[in-house]
């Protein structure tokens, strides 16, 4: 089970996204970093994990897990951010569609939990703005983590670093299965 989803499991249901935006873990230092992706992949991770709080969201108020105006607002900012900082817009925009369909994956996962066990479906949920807050942060980060980290992005090294980068994130925040699987579809297109 990933720390936020912990977490969330134990903290009153109206407090997991006050929660959600207190509790990080440190990035480690650049020197101590086994990646020099790993602070992106922290990021995509942090940003997955706001999925319990968004679906819980959405299945106490009966939304939809389907968002396209939200998707598109994200992608539209994502792409004009990376412009301004000289980024392929292309690229940004497939990183953060594998992001989004990660994330409702996962939102998808909470909700067919929630329908066989009615009885772990949350009652009540923290503000949706609280998470859509959180997510632009995430967002922000990654956007200049990729802009920071373009060389290594598109370098041959990068498999490996994405692979030992993911691993360090999975065992830092005790990621479960289901976030284990949301965070590598969510990376697949770093690597060009």
């Amino acid at each position: 089970m990933s720390y936020i989803a912990l977490l969330a499991s134990r903290v009153a249901p109206i407090g997991v996204g006050v929660a959600m935006a207190l509790v990080t873990i440190p990035v480690p230092a650049s020197a101590d970093a086994p990646s020099p992706l790993y602070a992106l992949v922290d990021a995509a991770a942090q940003r997955l994990e706001t999925a319990q709080p968004v679906a819980a969201s959405k299945w106490t108020t009966g939304g939809s897990i389907s968002d396209p105006a939200r998707e598109t607002q994200v992608i539209d900012s994502v792409t004009a951010a990376a412009r301004e900082r000289d980024v392929d817009a292309d690229y940004v925009r497939r990183v953060f569609r594998d992001q989004i369909d990660a994330t409702v994956g996962v939102e998808y996962a909470y909700f067919s939990g929630w329908k066989l066990d009615p009885a772990s479906a949350p009652t009540t949920a923290p503000d949706l703005s609280n998470s859509r807050s959180a997510i632009d942060g995430y967002n922000r980060t990654m956007v200049n983590e990729i802009a920071a980290q373009r060389n290594s992005l598109h370098s041959p090294a990068c498999t490996n670093d994405l692979e030992a980068a993911r691993a360090a994130v999975v065992a830092d925040r005790a990621l479960d299965d289901l976030y284990q699987r949301g965070l590598t579809f969510a990376t697949r297109s770093y690597c060009g």
